[in-house]
């Protein structure tokens, strides 16, 4: 699947409205910062070898943030100085004001002062021409406050990939709507489409379609996106239709079947005009569990960024049986005991139960035939993002 994907371009976008969004060129510093001498503490710029304790210095004037002493500290001369303002070419140390008296036009030093004291140099933070920012990093606040900091308005991003999300079925309708005797609400495409927000993707929801050719590709068939995700329909049964309706678009496969549960039936391929196709299973949690394994690098990789997910390692709480001959994802709760990462799996996997994925906060996985693990063996995890 990522061996198919391709970044999907560059938008330019004002520093505001970049959250969340992937960079998509290196930021690197124009200057230093801070780009001078600048006081750390409110006090009184001096000359070290000046300000012994009891020292009484005469008040040459003044430096604020944003305007700075614009004359050279002569030999037995303070400068009062505020957090941040430039500190005046001749002075060595701030004394803060708690260690100093002012007496009319002079300062009397409390406290000797030593050479560096309660100073920032210039490019304490950073220098010019230093790389701050790499491209495929996901701007969040802190991000943005380096960009700002380097003086950047606005910044090249990775354009949001838009991804459509179609649920099939005849069984589905809408939430709020008035379900028949056999029909159940659309509980995956909501949850989906909150993940690709997260994610950074721009999600589109589609109306469910029914079990009936025409209709679902007649769905995609004119819907601008870069990536169809469908929720059902995707196994071999008289009524999974998803394959054959978007065979007349020219879906190319992939892959269509994985050796792993939940999520069996899963493909992915390409149609004809080059968009994208995820088909996974109809069980919400189903498709959730495969969405936070495949949907999620998808979109990461369509913005140019780190695909690969964050595998952790936790200690089991309780004992798990052997795996069979599929790749086992099993929703779990991870917990932290005194430093401790453990897991334990809900005991019911049914992949239609959305309560347990409600209440769970990781997957576990089981490799392929893993033989039984006892309570406190190390196994991987896979954090859920609470939002």
């Amino acid at each position: 699947m990522l061996a198919l994907a391709r970044p999907l371009g560059v938008d330019t976008v004002a520093l505001g409205e970049a959250a969340g969004r992937t960079l998509a060129e290196d930021i690197t510093a124009t200057r230093n910062q801070p780009p001078f001498r600048a006081s750390a503490m409110d006090g009184w710029a001096v000359r070290a070898e000046d300000a012994t304790a009891g020292a009484r210095l005469a008040i040459a004037g003044e430096s604020a943030a944003g305007r700075g002493y614009a004359f050279d500290l002569e030999p037995g001369q303070a400068v009062r100085i505020f957090t941040g303002a430039p500190v005046p070419a001749g002075s060595d140390a701030v004394v803060i004001q708690e260690n100093a008296t002012r007496d009319g036009e002079s300062v009397v030093i409390g406290e000797a002062a030593t050479p560096g004291a309660n100073l920032r140099p210039e490019g304490g933070d950073f220098f010019a021409g230093e790389d701050l920012l790499q491209a495929g990093y996901r701007l969040d606040a802190w991000r943005i406050s380096l960009a700002a900091a380097a003086g950047c308005a606005s910044l090249s991003v990775a354009r949001r990939p838009r991804v459509a999300i179609l649920s099939t079925g005849d069984e589905i309708v809408l939430p709020g709507a008035t379900p028949g005797p056999h029909q159940i609400f659309n509980s995956g495409a909501p949850a989906l489409a909150v993940l690709v927000e997260h994610w950074g993707g721009e999600p589109v929801l589609l109306t469910p379609a029914g079990d009936n050719i025409e209709v679902l590709a007649s769905a995609v068939r004119n819907q601008s996106c870069d990536v169809v995700v469908t929720i059902g329909g995707a196994s071999v049964g008289d009524h999974d239709l998803v394959k054959p309706a978007l065979s007349t678009l020219g879906l190319t496969l992939a892959f269509e079947s994985l050796k792993m549960r939940p999520g069996k039936p899963t493909s992915f391929g390409t149609l004809l005009d080059g968009r994208y196709v995820l088909g996974l299973p109809g069980n919400p949690a189903s498709a959730l569990v495969c969405a936070e394994l495949f949907l999620r690098p998808l979109i990461a990789a369509l913005q140019g960024s780190d695909p690969s997910l964050p595998i952790m390692t936790a200690r089991t709480a309780a004992a798990l049986p052997s795996n069979g001959p599929r790749e086992h994802w099993m929703r779990a709760r991870l917990s932290n005991a005194n430093g401790v990462l453990t897991v334990a799996p809900f005991g019911d996997q049914d992949s239609s139960l959305i309560t347990v994925f409600a209440g769970a906060n990781a997957l576990l996985r089981r490799p392929c035939d893993a033989p039984a693990a006892a309570v406190g063996d190390v196994v991987e995890v896979l954090r859920l993002e609470r939002l």
